[in-house]
């Protein structure tokens, strides 16, 4: 990265700091040569990243409950601790998905009210029904992108809400009894979880696609 580029990112991170705010945010990077199109797909392409980390960090946490359930001897307190941890982690990764969601949703809604307006600019018919044309087709795309990112959205508030249960009994109740319980949730978990993962899974591809396609 070279002088100009690391000074107009920290000139850039410094605005955003003290505005605080997320359309000024896209505001300026388009001022810094940024186009919203070039956000948007910037913004799906960093979705997408952070479900593939959070799809990996369910499946991680499921499998720490499983080790947990099929316990044979040893320190009960650590393997709770462990459980603990994962459960974190899954917590912080969704809230990051979400996040990014909100932020993709953000700079589609800037990005389709600029071109609908500027549509008014042409002087040229067909070019108008043209870039009209161009502009449905991409608000489209974008519509089953979004779907699928809110539709594996929506399962991971429950998934939680489940690890949680887990997490709070356990830590009250670290002795065998309590661990060979576990053995009656997880079938249900796994087939929760399976289910998120499908749809994170169809969700990832349906923004690979979307990346492929605003590139081309």
């Amino acid at each position: 990265m070279n002088n100009t580029r690391i000074f107009q990112t920290l000139v850039l991170a410094g605005f955003l700091l003290i505005t605080g705010c997320a359309s000024t945010g896209i505001a300026v990077r388009e001022k810094m040569g940024t186009p919203k199109r070039e956000q948007l797909v910037d913004r799906v392409d960093e979705t997408r990243d952070a479900q593939e980390s959070a799809k990996e960090q369910f499946a991680s946490t499921l499998d720490e409950l499983k080790a947990l359930s099929g316990y044979d001897g040893g320190e009960l307190e650590s393997a709770y601790t462990r459980l603990k941890k994962q459960y974190d982690r899954a917590e912080s990764r969704a809230g990051k998905v979400s996040g990014k969601i909100k932020s993709v949703d953000r700079v589609a809604r800037s990005l389709f009210a600029e071109w609908e307006k500027e549509l008014e600019e042409y002087s040229t018919d067909s070019l108008r029904r043209a870039s009209q044309k161009q502009l449905d087709e991409t608000r489209d795309r974008y519509g089953d992108v979004i779907v699928a990112m809110r539709r594996a959205e929506s399962k991971m508030g429950p998934v939680l809400a489940a690890f949680n249960d887990q997490v709070l009994f356990l830590k009250h109740n670290l002795n065998a009894r309590a661990i060979a319980s576990l053995g009656g949730t997880l079938v249900e978990l796994e087939t929760e979880i399976a289910s998120l993962i499908a749809d994170m899974e169809a969700s990832i591809d349906e923004a690979n696609a979307f990346i492929d396609e605003m590139g081309s």
